[in-house]
């Protein structure tokens, strides 16, 4: 009977403790909680701590911080035709438990809903822009856009979109090689152009830079000739004037010219009669001996 008793006290006791232990509840800082008994919400609980429900009660908790929600990547056609493959995320928040219980229930119906309205909203927005103004300074206030008209869209689910960012926007990968290869050729055809130029402007420098040495040169010629002809003219007049003062002396003072010229060195030879004039003065006795016998 003791032995009985006993463990029947056992159970009680364990019992009674399981009572209170499903009475107890935990809530953490980054957390707020439902009280749900049969099905319908009783109490917001948004204070961290212990607290306590009673034992049909059940506790549904959500998350209080930004939670991450990304868009798959969306090709957008922008105003001016373009197409564009845009990667976008938004950050959102539960601030009304109650309201999210009601309409979503858990996280992932959430972001499932969220994700089409982040598209569309993305489309519509983007949409309404240039290719140009989507890397400008207008971006930021394009995400702002996305930002409040998706607020509008969810404002009965009880959270809020705190921020919305385009991580990446550019042409599809054909665009961009096509788009590659127009700057390259354009690129090209402005190098061709420019070398085209260059060489013109080469030619022209050229052809002016040979005009003025062929100018220079004909003028060095022209100046070089007329001092020639006044030397000429001077010598053939100091010569002249030589000549008449001792035409004898003149005439042997070239003839030793024409010997120095002649014999200069020292192994010349020449073929002449020995009563040439050339050696008048090779003779003995003034003016030579062939110059004598002429006398």
């Amino acid at each position: 009977m003791n032995r009985t008793y006993t463990i029947a006290a056992a159970v009680a006791v364990l019992f009674v403790l399981g009572v209170l232990f499903s009475c107890v509840y935990t809530i953490y800082q980054t957390q707020q909680a439902i009280i749900v008994q049969f099905g319908q919400p009783k109490a917001i609980v948004r204070e961290p701590g212990l607290h306590f429900k009673l034992p049909w009660q059940q506790v549904s908790y959500f998350d209080r911080r930004l939670l991450n929600l990304d868009a798959k990547s969306e090709e957008v056609i922008a105003q001016d035709k373009k197409r564009i493959q845009v990667d976008a995320f938004a950050r959102w928040r539960i601030i009304d438990p109650l309201l999210f219980y009601q309409t979503q229930n858990t996280q992932d119906q959430a972001i499932a809903r969220l994700t089409p309205i982040l598209s569309s909203n993305i489309r519509r927005v983007l949409g309404s822009q240039n290719f140009a103004a989507m890397l400008s300074m207008r971006r930021s206030e394009l995400m702002h856009d996305i930002r409040d008209n998706m607020n509008q869209d969810v404002k009965g689910f009880g959270i809020v979109v705190a921020d919305v960012r385009i991580s990446k926007a550019d042409l599809p990968p054909e665009n961009s090689r096509a788009i590659y290869q127009r700057m390259q050729k354009e690129r090209q055809r402005e190098a061709a152009e420019y070398r085209a130029q260059g060489d013109e402007t080469a030619q022209r420098i050229r052809a002016r830079a040979d005009r003025e040495v062929t100018v220079v040169k004909a003028e060095a010629t022209r100046e070089s000739s007329i001092l020639r002809g006044e030397g000429d003219a001077e010598k053939t007049k100091t010569l002249g004037e030589a000549y008449s003062q001792d035409p004898d002396f003149f005439a042997f003072y070239r003839s030793m010219q024409a010997y120095q010229d002649t014999f200069a060195d020292g192994n010349g030879s020449v073929v002449l009669s020995p009563s040439s004039d050339f050696f008048r003065y090779f003779g003995n006795g003034p003016g030579g001996s062939a110059g004598a016998k002429r006398k």
